[in-house]
């Protein structure tokens, strides 16, 4: 058999089909071009246009006033009914710095705080945290007024459509900063002034002075307390300078909502022990607790005349 002849028939076709795979690719590479995000270029009625045309812009280089009332929510004990608003003024379209404040003359108890009150159950071990039950609401800890200055970041804006009929420019914004908060708690009580006033006799006849331990469920404190202060809003304009504004707000801080004796002591009668109670109430009695809220106001922009970008 003549392979010989075969395999050189073989290698003629396949330098042939290469070939003609050559000269139909050639011309395509030739006329071929690396393609890249910069090689994209806009053209017709929109090459040069900017993104958006005649942007409405309600925040940049104008002040805002807010009057505004806000709601304390998942309080445990009393929720408190805030009356302010906030100020400020707005670099940039997306940036601004504000101050926010307002007091709460109204508070709301809880559930919780009825309960007690009507079928809480005074003994030893709690004669200091509970010293009757009717008097309870009286030692719940409660926030009198608030304060925060405050960066405001808006990262979205657009239309916001009300039953397909009516749209209203809307943004989301983002505020951060530090507050402080005015609050009113139980008064201290002492080891001692428990020792002379609440402790059972050893008769177990009933407490020294019952009129002096009751006496300690009012006694009130005041004090002053910094938070950091967390949120978020949505603004809605209703024309060019006026709009409805939503806005939550955040701030953990450490207190005694309750007004109990909660912390316990050691082996050798020091603080964060097991054992409970300690026979005062203090600073040891404090938590952390996240407290938060929800604002409604009118946010007023001056001065009234709002821009328009080309």
């Amino acid at each position: 058999m003549n392979f010989k002849g075969k395999t050189m028939s073989s290698l003629r076709r396949v330098l042939l089909i290469a070939a003609t795979v050559g000269a139909i690719s050639l011309p395509m590479l030739a006329d071929a071009s690396p393609a890249s995000a910069q090689d994209v270029q806009i053209t017709g009625p929109l090459a040069g246009q900017p993104a958006v045309r005649h942007l409405r812009q309600y925040r940049v280089n104008r002040f805002f006033v807010t009057p505004s009332i806000g709601y304390t929510l998942q309080d445990e004990f009393s929720r408190a009914l805030f009356f302010g608003g906030s100020i400020g003024f707005h670099f940039l379209d997306w940036l601004g710095i504000g101050v926010w404040g307002g007091g709460a003359p109204i508070d709301i108890d809880t559930d919780l705080t009825t309960e007690v009150a009507n079928g809480g159950q005074v003994s030893e071990n709690n004669r200091l945290s509970l010293p009757s039950a009717a008097g309870f609401p009286s030692q719940v800890g409660r926030i009198r007024w608030g304060a925060s200055v405050q960066l405001l970041f808006v990262p979205l804006r657009g239309k916001l459509s009300l039953f397909q009929s009516l749209f209203v420019d809307t943004d989301l914004y983002i505020l951060a900063g530090v507050a402080m908060f005015g609050l009113q708690e139980r008064a201290p009580v002492s080891r001692e002034r428990y020792d002379a006033t609440c402790a059972p006799r050893t008769d177990s006849s009933g407490p020294v002075d019952a009129a002096g331990c009751l006496e300690t469920q009012s006694l009130r404190a005041e004090r002053i307390t910094p938070a950091p202060m967390l949120g978020v809003g949505l603004s809605m304009m209703f024309n060019s300078f006026v709009g409805l504004q939503l806005e939550w707000r955040a701030f953990p801080f450490s207190w005694n909502p309750n007004g109990w004796d909660v912390s316990g002591l050691g082996a050798n009668n020091e603080l964060g022990g097991s054992g409970f109670p300690n026979r005062s109430v203090g600073g040891e009695d404090s938590r952390v607790t996240f407290n938060h809220m929800v604002n409604v106001g009118v946010v007023i922009y001056l001065p009234t005349e709002v821009q328009v970008t080309e």
